[in-house]
């Protein structure tokens, strides 16, 4: 089969050769995509070892250079390719913190969901639930931002700090207002809090964008300019990608459990209602990770028409109506 066959080094045959620089799906497509995603959040690759991953990345290094280890099959190359892309920055080639690379998503934010969930009746709990899920937030944030557009410290702290704050001003006065409301409803105060601090947090960790402009290439890869509409476009697919990721367990859940409260044998068991919502979030946030990463493709574009009068007028002074379309990544 040509999935296990041993590639060959004959550089006369460069048709034969993969492509490991792009993925392995066609990312033009929400199928493809969301395959993609599914296998680069797997959450087993957060505990790859640094060998494992260094492996990977050279693998798929010397395979671009033609100088891959023979007997190498297809199966290796794209094993090796899904662990690198897993761990390294699309942009700078950097290897990721842990925390913050998209495999640990679904245990990081399990925990977190499944937490603020069932933790939400007291002040204390609300405060520490929300500081821990924005402190999560933010690394991935950073992590994952457009390696062209550089971020202060102090730019990371501020939007940090206006993150939290949101999220908790959102959590605590929400609770206040909906104490003599039925239980149901308070039971959605977190995800409300998680979506207002996700419109805050994203923008400001990624505000250099907003205030100068992303970088904007041809089809090619060739840079043409920045772009703040490029940037904001960006930015607000990534903010619809993060909540999406959310609503199943956040509005899915207080459902179940409301239902499930019903019962006194699960009355009974109360040590279990955040084991129980912990695994569920987890659940849900295997599928729900790669389909909110897949809402919108990597490589984002614009139409250069819609661009600011002058890079559009730059773009076209140049190349005339040979560019209808910029491209960008959107980011994580």
């Amino acid at each position: 089969m040509a999935e296990t066959e041993a590639m060959s080094n004959d550089s006369s045959s460069p048709s034969n050769r993969l492509d490991l620089g792009v993925p392995r799906w066609d990312q033009s497509t929400f199928t493809g995509r969301f395959k993609h995603f599914l296998n680069i959040t797997d959450m087993r690759l957060s505990v790859c070892s640094d060998k494992q991953l260094e492996d990977a990345k050279g693998l798929v290094t010397n395979y671009k250079l033609g100088l891959e280890p023979p007997g190498t099959t297809e199966e290796q190359l794209w094993h090796a390719q899904k662990v690198y892309m897993s761990a390294f920055h699309p942009d700078s080639g950097e290897k990721q913190n842990v925390i913050g690379r998209m495999s640990f998503q679904v245990p990081g934010g399990m925990i977190l969901t499944g937490c603020m969930l069932q933790f939400y009746k007291t002040v204390p709990a609300v405060v520490f639930w929300q500081w821990a899920n924005q402190s999560f937030n933010a690394l991935v944030n950073y992590t994952n931002r457009n390696a062209a557009s550089a971020i202060t410290n102090k730019q990371i702290g501020m939007s940090y700090v206006t993150a939290t704050s949101s999220a908790l001003v959102a959590a605590l006065s929400l609770n206040s207002l909906t104490k003599k409301a039925p239980p149901l409803v308070a039971r959605y105060v977190p995800f409300v809090a998680v979506a207002a601090a996700n419109c805050v947090n994203i923008p400001m960790m990624r505000q250099q964008e907003v205030l100068h402009g992303i970088t904007v290439y041809n089809e090619q890869g060739q840079e043409l300019g920045k772009s703040k509409k490029a940037a904001k476009k960006g930015i607000s697919q990534v903010v619809l990608s993060r909540i999406s990721m959310t609503v199943p367990g956040m509005c899915g859940l207080p459902i179940v459990m409301e239902r499930l409260l019903r019962y006194n044998w699960f009355r009974q068991v109360a040590w279990s209602h955040a084991i129980f919502q912990t695994a569920a979030c987890g659940a849900f946030l295997i599928f729900m990770v790669p389909f909110g990463c897949s809402l919108f493709p990597q490589k984002a574009s614009i139409a250069v028409a819609k661009l600011e009068p002058e890079l559009r007028d730059e773009i076209n002074s140049k190349y005339g109506d040979g560019i209808q379309k910029v491209y960008f990544n959107k980011g994580l």
